[in-house]
């Protein structure tokens, strides 16, 4: 990895902000759209992890895609599937049991602080679809060549 510092913003959330309700398990539960500033010309393929950092499993893996086509723009209403066809199959691992974004969605009344991270790599990675974020990272290590992250909190309060 080079140590390039990938910059990205996630429409609807500003870098240490509140996640949007509809990025959530309370609201309509899609994948937010990213907007990449700084791309390398040597990325292939772009992957991306959302963890919960407040669950008491340590960075708890909510969703983990992998295989994006090298872009400026990571489209949002990332549709559930092993595999996405509009995305020339990138592949989404298992990330809170599922092979789908999960947004967030901790217990009522609980405020959990959130990170998504972007990768950039310079092929596609050959790793079966039922892999899990450590398994990507471990075999994506000396591939990886850029990545950010940022970070957002989300609590919800009752109306009862």
């Amino acid at each position: 990895m080079n140590n390039d510092i990938l910059e990205f913003k996630c429409i609807g959330m500003d870098n240490g902000g509140k996640f949007p309700i509809e990025h959530t398990g309370r609201g309509q539960d899609v994948s937010p759209e990213f907007v990449i500033k700084n791309l390398s010309p040597d990325a292939k393929t772009l992957a991306v992890t959302l963890e919960d950092l407040s669950h008491p499993i340590k960075n708890f893996t909510h969703w983990i895609i992998w295989n994006i086509p090298a872009a400026d723009r990571i489209e949002r209403k990332i549709p559930a599937g092993k595999t996405v066809p509009k995305l020339r199959n990138a592949c989404q691992g298992i990330g809170y049991g599922m092979h789908r974004y999960a947004g967030p969605k901790p217990p009522t009344g609980k405020k959990h602080t959130y990170r998504f991270t972007i990768y950039s790599l310079d092929c596609e990675m050959d790793l079966s679809v039922n892999s899990m974020k450590w398994s990507f990272l471990r075999k994506a290590g000396k591939h990886i060549i850029q990545k950010g992250s940022i970070v957002g909190e989300f609590s919800y309060e009752s109306s009862s």
